[in-house]
């Protein structure tokens, strides 16, 4: 797979909570950075660490939660994906967009670094009452 099928299979699993695959697509030291400033956010090492921390998490956090890819653009191994993030804050009820930019690193075909950029003030203001 080219690179920008490895990252589109890899959103397709997560959509699916397929989590075999998605393991199966990262390398076994992985490194998930998200922005310090988004609503749970951290560095994660391992597929294991994202699937609880980020994935289960964001859908305990959220109601709907996605993530909408509106560009996608690779450069040797390293993927450029530019979209937003949308959902509702459950203790709420209001409903966020956030800007977001998502840029991995591969490794022999196999995701090695993922980090997070976004626009994390529409999170916060959806969360507060």
């Amino acid at each position: 797979m080219t690179p920008l099928e490895i990252i589109r299979e890899m959103y397709r699993a997560m959509r699916a909570g397929d989590d075999a695959a998605f393991t199966a697509l990262c390398t076994d030291d992985l490194v998930w950075q998200q922005s310090a400033g988004f609503p749970g956010g951290s560095t994660w090492h391992g597929a294991a660490a994202v699937i609880e921390n980020v994935f289960r998490a964001n859908a305990r956090r959220w109601t709907g939660f996605a993530f909408t890819e509106e560009e996608m653009f690779a450069t040797g191994d390293r993927v450029v994906v530019l979209g937003h993030y949308s959902g509702s804050a459950p203790d709420t009820g209001k409903a966020m967009r956030a800007a977001v930019a998502h840029v991995y690193d591969l490794r022999d075909g196999r995701i090695a670094r993922f980090r997070m950029f976004a626009d994390t003030h529409p999170m916060w203001e959806a969360m507060v009452a």
